[in-house]
């Protein structure tokens, strides 16, 4: 102790020696800086007490750092940034340079913004206080902030204090973005929020609580540009936006909106309104101006008929998934149509006026389509297409149909335009395709075709040789062969059976998986270079010859579920993923040992366990294995811990990885305690135990007899085995 008390003297000695320097340096400058004033002038010792004063000032600032020099710790200043996110402030920090443009205080615990909160940064652009528990701003909270433009108060308890804090955002006259949302607000309090916001340009109320919206609701955003009103529970809206002439990106998706009828908003670029309960959409009929729509996101809703778009449009983008749409132009001529009704008429619910009629079966009401690039149909009930509907979108790049009705399709009748890129035509109930070799010609562009999950067992000849881009062909699941060499060369039909996509060189990905295959050519993919191949799901197909070929190309094979056993995988040096998933193996296959995988699919195997040697060569590789569903041993697991230790492989589904201990009861590899096992051969202990156990117990019973009294044991036996006789 003795010595630590002279440590601390001399410490203390030593920083007095510096301030009583400091002090006479201090008198030193004075005293040169200082001119003496005549005898007569000098009549209080006024400047003689200067230089005292200087030095008690250094010595507060020496021993107050803290308080001379503001602590930014929770704070990172990054040009003029300040960004004090997370860290757990109450208030608004006052030391920070009072120049800064821009402030960020997410993620903390401020509840009120004070009058005087702000008055230290003046030149402040942008301020972001979400994810706060913020419930009021007082009203002078941005009084002299005449820079302000962006702010940001997401994720608060606005909706407490809404009419102290529409006082403050009032005082901001600049203010150009504005983000309200996750606040509770109300219709009645974003009406209040928003008043003589003229200049607002980007507003953000999605997560609130918005129910009808009217022409009262955004009266005053004459500049807005884009809305942002997802994730609310709006049913309705009447007149809402007539307000905002510059209105051009509105995004309602997540709300409960029945209908969007009467559509008559030209100038807007984007509207998304999906996941709602749309049934119609129609837009006004009578309009002669050209409406500058682009994008309509109406996916998730409840459609029934195809979208009555404006007649005069630029829109390129349409994504109607998961809707009911289906094409009724066949009950127009239907005699049995008689009594149906021709007319929907649509009233305004709040007025009973301004009625909207649509004409259901006439085709024109479909609009302009001309410019659409991208048409979305996933997951509808279309069976076909109305005569010319395709004809009328000659730069339609991407036409995704999977999982609808459609029965039949001819590419003759249909005339595709040229500029298509991608055909989605999975999971209907195509079984044949028809065309002639000018509509094949057409479709130079073709690059991704998916004709996967139909019934097809019909193509057209020469489809694939006439698609000279196609990059990616999917025929999986259907009653599809491939051709042989003489079956190409002497068939004169124009639909085939088989396919064949020899010398197709721009082919790079090929999947042909449930395709009841039994035998593939040895040429069939001569002329390719192929890098991805997926033959899974065809048992007993023989590929042994006939990839040889692609061994130079091909990074992805897929053969799961064919019964391979013994597969020389050791040519294939740019596999990178194989998929040997279901195939009873018994043993991993040696050559893949050789192979840079980065993806291995071992599912549903028989492995009992994963050699050291083949687990030490694999583990430093891979990134991605599957495990489950093998009857792996639970005494042999040395592999799953090297696995496991290796950080840069994912083994999918862990927890599922099971084995079978002695008794075969299953275990969860990952938890399984190997103390019942011998390190080596993994023959357990358990058998040994059981061995000595029975010993152990005569020997200690033996030994019990033995240590009793010689006269207690003579009784206990005279007792329970000599009793009298009758004679």
């Amino acid at each position: 102790m003795h010595s630590n008390l002279s440590k601390i003297h001399s410490e203390h000695k030593s920083h007095c020696t510096d301030i009583h320097s400091l002090c006479h340096l201090t008198q030193m400058m004075y005293s040169m800086e200082y001119v003496q004033p005549p005898v007569e002038d000098v009549k209080m010792p006024v400047h003689g007490l200067t230089p005292i004063l200087l030095c008690l000032l250094l010595m507060w600032r020496i021993l107050t750092p803290g308080l001379s020099h503001p602590q930014h710790s929770q704070c990172q200043l990054i040009q003029r940034s300040a960004l004090c996110n997370n860290a757990k402030l109450t208030f608004v920090p006052a030391g920070l340079p009072y120049n800064i443009e821009e402030l960020q205080l997410n993620y903390n615990y401020i509840q009120t913004l004070q009058d005087n909160s702000l008055l230290r940064y003046p030149s402040l652009n942008t301020l972001s206080l979400a994810c706060n528990s913020l419930a009021k701003l007082q009203s002078n909270t941005f009084k002299d902030l005449k820079s302000l433009h962006s702010l940001n108060l997401a994720n608060n308890n606005i909706h407490i204090g809404y009419q102290e804090t529409s006082h403050a955002l009032k005082m901001i006259p600049r203010l150009r973005a504005l983000d309200l949302s996750e606040n509770k607000l109300d219709d009645e309090m974003v009406a209040i929020l928003l008043q003589n916001h003229t200049s607002l340009e980007y507003l953000n109320l999605s997560g609130n609580l918005l129910q009808r919206l009217d022409e009262t609701s955004f009266k005053d955003l004459h500049q807005l540009k884009e809305l942002d009103l997802q994730r609310n529970i709006i049913f309705e809206i009447d007149a809402a936006f007539d307000s905002n002439p510059k209105l051009q990106r509105l995004n309602l998706a997540f709300n409960y909106l029945p209908c969007l009828t009467d559509f008559h908003m030209t100038q807007l670029t984007v509207l998304n309104a999906s996941h709602n309960f749309i049934e119609w959409f129609i837009s006004r009929q009578d309009l002669n101006d050209t409406f500058q729509l682009e994008t309509l996101d109406l996916s998730n809703n409840k459609l029934l008929f195809f979208p009555f778009l404006p007649n005069q449009s630029h829109l390129q983008n349409l994504y109607l998934s998961h809707n009911n749409v289906r094409f009724y132009t066949h009950l127009a001529d239907n005699a049995t149509s008689q009594n149906l009704t021709a007319t929907v008429d649509f009233y305004n619910m709040k007025k009973y006026a301004g009625n909207v009629t649509a004409k259901l079966w006439d085709e024109s009401l479909h609009g302009d389509i001309s410019s659409i690039e991208i048409l979305d149909l996933r997951r509808n009930q279309v069976e076909y297409f109305p005569q010319g509907f395709i004809q009328k979108m000659p730069a339609l790049s991407r036409l995704q149909m999977c999982t609808n009705c459609l029965e039949t399709l001819n590419l003759t009748l249909e005339q595709f335009s040229g500029s298509l890129y991608e055909l989605d035509l999975s999971n209907n109930r195509l079984k044949q395709i028809v065309a002639d070799e000018g509509a094949l010609s057409t479709l130079g562009n073709l690059t991704y075709l998916n004709l996967s999950l139909n019934d097809l067992e019909w193509l057209p000849s020469g489809l694939f040789s006439s698609l000279a881009s196609l990059r990616s062909a999917d025929l999986s699941y259907n009653n599809i062969d491939i051709c042989l060499p003489e079956e190409v060369e002497t068939s004169t039909d124009t639909v085939s059976s088989c396919v064949d996509w020899k010398n197709v060189t721009s082919l790079r990905q090929l999947y042909l998986k449930g395709c009841n295959l039994e035998r593939i050519p040895s040429s069939a993919f001569s002329g390719l270079s192929l890098t991805h191949l997926e033959l899974s799901d065809n048992p007993g197909l023989i590929v042994r010859e006939s990839i040889q070929s692609l061994s130079r190309t091909l990074q992805h094979l897929g053969l799961g579920h064919t019964h391979i056993q013994d597969f020389d995988f050791s040519h294939f040096q740019n596999l990178r993923s194989l998929n040997i998933s279901r195939n009873s193996l018994a043993h991993l296959p040696p050559s893949l040992l050789s192979l840079d995988l980065k993806v291995l699919d071992l599912r549903d195997n028989r492995l009992s366990t994963i050699p050291v040697g083949q687990a030490n060569a694999l583990a430093p590789k891979l990134r991605t294995v599957f495990l489950t569903g093998n009857p792996f041993n639970c005494c042999q697991t040395e592999w799953f811990r090297t696995f496991e230790t290796t950080k840069t492989i994912n083994m999918v589904k862990q927890s599922d990885i099971i084995c079978e201990d002695l008794f075969q009861t299953t275990c969860r590899v990952e938890h399984f305690h190997s103390f019942l096992c011998w390190e080596e051969g993994g023959e357990s202990i358990f058998w040994y135990v059981l061995l000595i156990v029975p010993a152990c117990i005569s020997f200690v019973g033996i030994l019990i007899i033995v240590l009793l009294k010689p006269k207690m044991l003579q009784q206990s036996i005279k007792k329970k085995c000599l009793k009298p006789t009758s004679y």
